[in-house]
Parts: C-alpha cells; sequence; structure tokens
C-alpha cells in the first residue's frame, strides 16, 4: 500500500516549500504541474501539495524577482506558463537553504515522540 498524502494547510507550507520550488528551478525551467509533480515525488508521495497552495507561492516569488514566467506552447496545443529562477532568486536561496537545513534537523527531533509516529 502506498503511502497516504498528508494535507498541510498553506500556514505550514508556504515557507518552506519556497527555498524548495527555487532549488527545483536552479536545475531547469518547469511548469507549474512540473513543479507540484516533483514536489511530490521529492515527498514520496508524502506531501499533498494542492495547486491551489502552488500558484500563490510562484506569484509571490515573481512579484519578490525571483522568478521569471513565460507561456509556452506544449504538445497537443495547450498553453503552459514556466517558471525560471532569475540571479535575484539564487542568490536568495544560498541563505534560505541555510535556514532549511535547521529546520529539516527540528523535523527529524519529531521522531523521538513515539505517539507522533502512530498516527
Amino acid at each position: 500500500m502506498g503511502r497516504r498524502a498528508v494535507r498541510i494547510g498553506h500556514d505550514l507550507t508556504a515557507a518552506p516549500v519556497a527555498p524548495l520550488v527555487l532549488t527545483i528551478l536552479s536545475e531547469g525551467d518547469g511548469s507549474g504541474y512540473e513543479i507540484v509533480g516533483r514536489i511530490r515525488e521529492l515527498s514520496g508521495g508524502g506531501l499533498g501539495w494542492a495547486d491551489s497552495m502552488a500558484y500563490p507561492l510562484f506569484h509571490r516569488l515573481r512579484r519578490f524577482g525571483y522568478l521569471t514566467v513565460e507561456w509556452r506552447v506544449v504538445p497537443g496545443g495547450s498553453r503552459r506558463r514556466y517558471y525560471a529562477i532569475t540571479e535575484d532568486g539564487r542568490t536568495a536561496l544560498t541563505p534560505r537553504r541555510k535556514g532549511m537545513a535547521a529546520l529539516l534537523t527540528i523535523g527529524g527531533m519529531w521522531r523521538c515522540f513515539e505517539w507522533l509516529n502512530a498516527t
């Protein structure tokens, strides 16, 4: 049986997911669909990050100057937005990666609580 995705509210995911989005885009441009899919893949299906949370984050990162967006026609003729990281986004990513490392350490500490792992 596969791992069940946990739905986490926007207030808990936006800040930690922003560096992840920037990191994914540092590997190459991607559509919103591809970015959300990559996050699901990286979490092993454990993070159910909805599109309704993704696109507001993409727009916020664009307002900060961390992303650019362009429309592209994909096979089949439909159009999709493709996002790319900017130099400002790369610069902003470095300290955020360090912050994420600290959060991951804290996240690992949650495993010490047996009652939490039972749910």
